[in-house]
């Protein structure tokens, strides 16, 4: 039985497209549904028709756009691997040479970012954007340890999914807001990584607390 619409697959992938367009270029509570039409070449109805809703199709769209980024990371980092990466190298120096990877690739998604951000500032009013932010957050935990340790995400345990993939994630939401209010706030890779060694106690130059003065004896 046919769609009722000619070429409804293209229509479908023309708004997708369209959507993304309008985050990059107007953001996420900027773009109304008259801007994606006018980027996608379809119509009003279409919409409905294809995506249920305006807000659907924006949710689909950023998150589309962010997996987009995701691929950026891993066709970078498989067509040139960081300098002195090797099948040895620990996992601090490949956090190190990784991350400054992606902060790379930050400035050039960094529309979309700031789109995700004004998105997440709406979720306490939209529950349905809520919750496609909680389904996302399994895959794009286990897809950050893939990027940043080299491996195939398939293989990423729950456990490290878990704990180390919620630590980049947290990293990557802070990158976000730092790159919102001023891109020459980010810290570098190397001052990640000299931060959490301070953290842990693998810094033997960060001075010790003076100890409290004695009390004089009576």
């Amino acid at each position: 039985m046919g769609s009722g619409y000619p070429d409804a697959m293209g229509h479908r992938e023309d708004l997708l497209a369209g959507a993304k367009r309008c985050l990059e270029e107007k953001g996420w509570s900027r773009t109304t549904a008259r801007d994606i039409v006018a980027a996608s070449g379809a119509n009003l109805a279409s919409i409905g028709y294809h995506y249920g809703s305006k807000d659907a199709l924006m949710r689909e769209a950023l998150f589309a756009s962010m997996g987009d980024w995701a691929d950026d990371v891993e066709r970078s980092l498989a067509a040139d691997a960081p300098a002195g990466e090797g099948p040895d190298t620990g996992l601090r120096e490949r956090f190190e040479a990784r991350w400054t990877r992606v902060l790379e690739l930050f400035d050039k998604h960094q529309a979309v970012w700031r789109s995700q951000l004004e998105a997440i500032l709406q979720v306490r009013h939209d529950p349905e954007l809520r919750a496609a932010f909680g389904r996302a957050q399994p895959e794009g935990r286990q897809g950050l340890v893939g990027l940043i340790h080299g491996i195939d995400e398939r293989d990423v345990d729950e456990e490290t999914s878990r704990v180390m993939g919620s630590f980049y994630m947290t990293l990557v939401s802070g990158m976000v807001v730092q790159m919102a209010i001023d891109p020459d706030l980010m810290p570098s890779a190397h001052d990640l990584v000299e931060a959490m060694r301070r953290i842990v106690g693998d810094a033997p130059d960060v001075p010790e607390a003076p100890e409290a003065p004695q009390a004089p004896a009576d």
